[in-house]
């Protein structure tokens, strides 16, 4: 019987120590990086604190923002995954880069956030498109709990949903960028 595999694509990493090196993630519907421009903008934005910095990744996926933040000088890195597949990929990548600092948890989002206490200097939250709810949830917690320090990164494909889902739970939204479908926004407590 043949083994059925799963094609896998790749993303470059755009800074750091491991500026150039590819991670690899499976071809799965829905699964999306965040493009190499975006991450630009994002760590040129958090070039002032991402050095040390203890950073959260929900809904990972590839991996592409918690591991460059890794690549440009955070201190500690936790990236949060659900899928299966995507999951044991991204062990395998953190492996591969022999990185202590570095923890991958196959978790619900939420689950993990409601049973979260302490605090996290910067939080990519990148939820499925399919499901806008999910980035209001999270935001609550967030807010409800006290959970970030600095920065919460967001990203959506409905801009007008990051700025009133912001104001809702009381952030404010520092610095934004489009691209293509993608709407990111760098926002911060009140």
């Amino acid at each position: 019987m043949k083994q059925r595999t799963t094609k896998s694509q790749s993303v470059r990493l755009i800074g750091g120590r491991w500026r150039g090196r590819k991670i690899t993630f499976p071809e799965i519907k829905d699964l999306r990086p965040t493009l190499g421009r975006t991450r630009e903008t994002l760590f040129n934005w958090l070039r002032p604190e991402i050095d040390g910095a203890r950073c959260l990744d929900l809904f990972a996926g590839s991996g592409a923002l918690g591991i460059e933040a890794l690549s440009q000088g955070a201190g500690e890195v936790v990236l949060i995954e659900r899928e299966p597949t995507i999951f044991r990929t991204l062990e395998k990548n953190v492996f591969d880069l022999d990185e202590p600092l570095c923890q991958v948890i196959e978790a619900n989002t939420l689950d993990y956030l409601g049973a979260l206490s302490a605090p996290f200097d910067i939080i990519f939250l990148d939820p499925p498109y399919a499901q806008p709810e999910l980035l209001s949830h999270c935001l609550e917690i967030i807010a409800q709990k006290k959970l970030v320090g600095k920065y919460i990164y967001i990203e959506s494909n409905q801009a007008e949903l990051i700025e009133e889902l912001s104001n809702t739970y009381g952030f404010a939204i520092e610095r934004s960028t489009s691209g293509g479908t993608t709407f990111s926004a760098l926002v911060v407590s009140k």
